[in-house]
């Protein structure tokens, strides 16, 4: 159960300290006092949104602290895996804000994430406000009732392990199926380009050669008449530079040049330079002739070669490669490529036949659990009726429907709460017949009917009296009393009616410092007690009517009920 409570430079609060006790614990105070503000407090231990704006002092930070005495040992495992210490005695839960927005969040000291913080609070305390009743008309939360009712939490564990594994596999399967196809359609186009590739032929090094004779045979008179003329000058005239050097050899070859050239000297002498120079224009001669030879116009052969070296332009444009080379290299990879069609069906077969095996069993297992949450609505459907009648529902008809919807997490069922409040009336979706007060008292209800079932040590009603008020205000509180006599119930509440069935009573007000408004919060005291149900009875003018009727109403909701263990420390500190 939550034994303490901390609040430090929250909102209106500089610091505040409460310890709660056993049983059940009334909260009042004037609209506007603060009490909105405890519970807000509180739900940032529920993992709520941190809001710097309800930091009151940016130089601080907000803290948040709830100390639990008892925790249930079901939680040490989550504690422990946590990295935090395990404590039999108590569990402490804390939250800070900056002013800048950051939150952390602390188990026994030790610092946690949010989440972990969030699953143990939720196991700890059940904070019912009259946003939660208006979530009654949501078909997931009524299921979730159903599902508290029937106890079929193990149940449901196993139904999603198996729902989780069916999905996955009907994933993978969905996968490997797409990724055949796609496969497959690679492959064809792979097969098409290769096609192409096959019928161009592509060769290394062919576009060079291509772009080599293009620029002969496309002027091949010009160069044609050029090699003839520079043959003729080196060897085809009378007077050309063949004829004219072998003169000259020929003159050399009457002297004694041994008289102008020294012994020592390495270097040739100039006769047999001579020759190497007449034997080596004759093989330019020879050359350039062959050239001359070789080039002949040929249109034919021209156009053939512009055909090849568009085709060989137009496959690189087509392919995305940089030249020739890069495209002889594509087409080796295609032939690589182009294998036995790839996606194994293999696989496919294989997740077939897992998923065929394991439909019977996601059946069977959501069969069950329809099965459990059938009963469940039935024994449900009866408690809530005969719990909530005598909230002034007399006529009050509940039924719980059930179908069958498409197969989720949540199993194959879909549940509608089902009611009508007037004898005149058909069977109706709650949310389309049940007014505000309406569903707070069957909300009230159904929270005395599962507050065993949830085992929640702690459940707090914000306002759920609501839009009620004498007879069935009594009644409420009575109801109240009995869920605390398993339960720790701290009801934040305007009617004197329910405040005066509390075990202990506390009042949420107002004043002024030096500096600005605070919040404080006070245990009351018997008479203390009697003076503030006696001015929700009477308003601001308290009389000694109103005294003695707030006298009678707590002594007709206290007979008998005294705790001799009660601790009503309250401590307000000002910083």
């Amino acid at each position: 159960m939550l034994s303490k409570l901390t609040i430090s430079n929250y909102a209106l609060i500089d610091r505040l300290e409460t310890d709660f006790s056993t049983g059940l614990t009334a909260i009042t105070g004037e609209t506007g006092s603060g009490k909105s503000i405890m519970l807000g407090a509180l739900s940032l231990l529920r993992g709520v949104r941190a809001d710097s704006r309800v930091v009151r002092k940016p130089a601080g930070k907000a803290v948040v602290e709830a100390v639990f005495a008892m925790p249930p040992r079901s939680l040490r495992p989550v504690i422990e895996e946590a990295g935090c210490d395990w404590n039999d005695e108590e569990l402490i839960l804390r939250r800070e804000v900056s002013s800048t927005g950051r939150s952390r969040a602390f188990v026994n000291d030790s610092p946690v994430k949010l989440q972990t913080l969030q699953a143990l609070s939720y196991s700890l305390i059940d904070i019912h406000s009259q946003h939660e009743t208006m979530k009654l008309a949501d078909s997931s939360s009524q299921l979730r009732i159903i599902d508290a009712m029937a106890g079929n939490r193990q149940l449901l564990e196993d139904y999603r392990a198996l729902y989780s594994k069916y999905v996955g596999l009907r994933r993978r399967l969905d996968e490997c199926r797409r990724d055949i196809a796609r496969n497959r359609e690679n492959r064809e186009f792979m097969l098409f380009q290769l096609e192409q590739l096959d019928r161009l032929k592509p060769r290394r090094g062919e576009l060079d050669e291509l772009e080599r004779l293009y620029d002969i045979y496309s002027d091949a008179g010009e160069i044609k008449e050029q090699l003839s003329a520079a043959y003729g000058l080196i060897d085809g005239y009378d007077r050309s530079a063949v004829s004219l050097l072998a003169e000259v050899r020929s003159a050399l070859g009457r002297l004694d040049l041994s008289l102008f050239e020294k012994e020592d000297v390495d270097s040739p002498g100039l006769q047999q330079r001579i020759e190497t120079l007449y034997i080596e224009l004759r093989d330019i001669a020879s050359t350039i002739g062959d050239y001359a030879s070789g080039v002949e116009a040929d249109p034919a052969r021209l156009a053939k070669i512009s055909g090849r070296m568009d085709s060989l332009y137009e496959a690189q444009k087509r392919f995305k490669v940089e030249d020739n080379d890069a495209l002889v290299d594509f087409h080796e990879s295609l032939r690589q490529k182009v294998g036995p069609e790839t996606g194994s069906s293999e696989e496919v077969e294989s997740l077939e036949s897992e998923i065929r095996e394991l439909a019977p069993k996601l059946k069977t297992k959501a069969l069950e659990l329809s099965a459990s949450r059938a009963s469940a609505a039935n024994e449900f459907s009866e408690l809530l009726t005969a719990t909530a009648k005598p909230l002034g529902l007399p006529n009050l008809k509940f039924s719980v429907l059930m179908a069958k919807c498409k197969p989720s997490s949540d199993g194959v069922d879909c549940i509608s709460f089902l009611c009508r409040f007037n004898k005149n009336q058909e069977l109706q979706p709650l949310e389309n017949v049940a007014s505000g007060g309406e569903m707070s008292r069957l909300m009230l209800s159904m929270k005395e009917i599962l507050s065993s079932r949830l085992h929640q040590p702690t459940v707090v009603f914000d306002e759920i009296d609501t839009g009620v008020s004498g007879e069935i205000a009594d009644r409420m509180g009575r109801m109240m009393k009995s869920m605390s006599l398993s339960t720790q119930v701290i009801a934040i509440t305007h009617l004197p009616q329910v405040a005066s069935k509390g075990d202990h009573h506390f009042r949420v007000y107002k004043t002024d410092n030096e500096e600005s408004t605070v919040t404080r919060l006070e245990c009351l005291d018997e008479a203390g007690r009697r003076r503030e149900l006696a001015q929700m009875l009477s308003g601001d003018h308290v009389d000694e009517a109103a005294m003695r009727n707030a006298s009678s109403l707590l002594a007709s909701s206290h007979k008998g009920q005294t705790d001799p263990n009660q601790d009503n420390t309250v401590k307000n500190i000002n910083e």
